[in-house]
């Protein structure tokens, strides 16, 4: 197996250009004050923590994220189904600022990050991250998305045999490498850049969160097309900073966020009309 570790990929074209502007090492962060364009469900004020910054509630995040957070930079989101979750829990938490901080996916599971009250960037929940940070509630289940460009789309029986890319330090490295045993794997520093190569056809498919795939799919003008999915073993969740003494009150709204039907409203209001299609549409594969 040939795999190429691909840090600072050049954009090719400009489909994905504007999501690039990212922090390829450390972080970089921005303020969104207030909540946004999000809906307000639940009693202000309902609970509350110790913050890890005096009077606001910080996220770390990964973009681009169609659909989880929607805007190139943080200081561009107004909405999104993780990004209202997090104002949501501010909200029931009683803290009026949301701030969010854009990281590496790869710091973000490896705990490098501070100051931060949690991360939210579909994380899959594994043993060894656990070992470095603590896991919230979980808060969706997802599989793993095959994209293709959609005039050479790539099919089950061929996968294993073509150039495929995936982001570093997530779970579909280990499954594309121990599991698939792809010929050839490209693994990049972050989603744009992934997904940049898939157009300008560096790679001929990709693989990350299905949930990814749709929306980066969708928002292509067509050129890029979801061919298939597989399923995961892990569910997704958010991520504390090891030891954090918040997370039993946020792992408890989180909780009634499903119960009271908040995450359901998200979803419908966020996630299926980024996608542009039911994941249920999509073909599963098998390994």
């Amino acid at each position: 197996m040939t795999i190429k570790k691909l840090f600072k990929q050049t954009a090719y074209g400009a489909l994905f250009a504007s999501a690039s502007i990212m922090a390829y090492a450390g972080v970089a962060s921005a303020a969104t004050e207030g909540y946004g364009d999000c809906p307000l469900i639940g009693e202000k004020g309902s609970s509350k923590i110790d913050p890890a910054v005096a009077d606001q509630f910080t996220v770390i995040i990964n973009l681009p994220a169609v659909g989880q957070f929607n805007g190139d930079t943080p200081e561009t989101i107004k909405d999104g189904y993780e990004f209202c979750m997090a104002v949501n829990i501010a909200h029931r938490l009683g803290l009026d600022k949301v701030k969010l901080v854009n990281a590496s996916f790869d710091s973000i599971v490896a705990g490098q990050n501070r100051d931060y009250d949690i991360a939210l960037a579909l994380i899959s929940v594994t043993e060894p991250r656990k070992k470095v940070v603590d896991f919230s509630a979980p808060y969706m289940n997802s599989g793993y998305g095959v994209a293709a460009r959609a005039d050479k789309p790539v099919s089950e029986q061929d996968i294993k045999t073509v150039r495929v890319g995936t982001q570093a330090g997530t779970t579909l490295v280990p499954f594309a490498q121990d599991t698939l045993k792809v010929a050839s794997l490209d693994v990049f520093d972050d989603t744009a850049s992934m997904f940049t190569a898939l157009a300008a056809g560096k790679v001929d498919a990709v693989m990350t969160d299905l949930s990814i795939t749709l929306g980066q799919a969708h928002n292509s003008d067509g050129r890029l097309a979801v061919v298939g999915k597989y399923k995961s073993s892990g569910e997704t969740a958010g991520i504390y900073p090891k030891g954090s003494p918040n997370g039993k009150i946020i792992d408890q709204l989180i909780e009634d966020m499903h119960k009271d039907g908040t995450l359901k409203k998200l979803e419908e209001a966020y996630l299926l009309p980024s996608w542009g299609t039911s994941p249920d549409k999509i073909p599963l594969w098998k390994p």
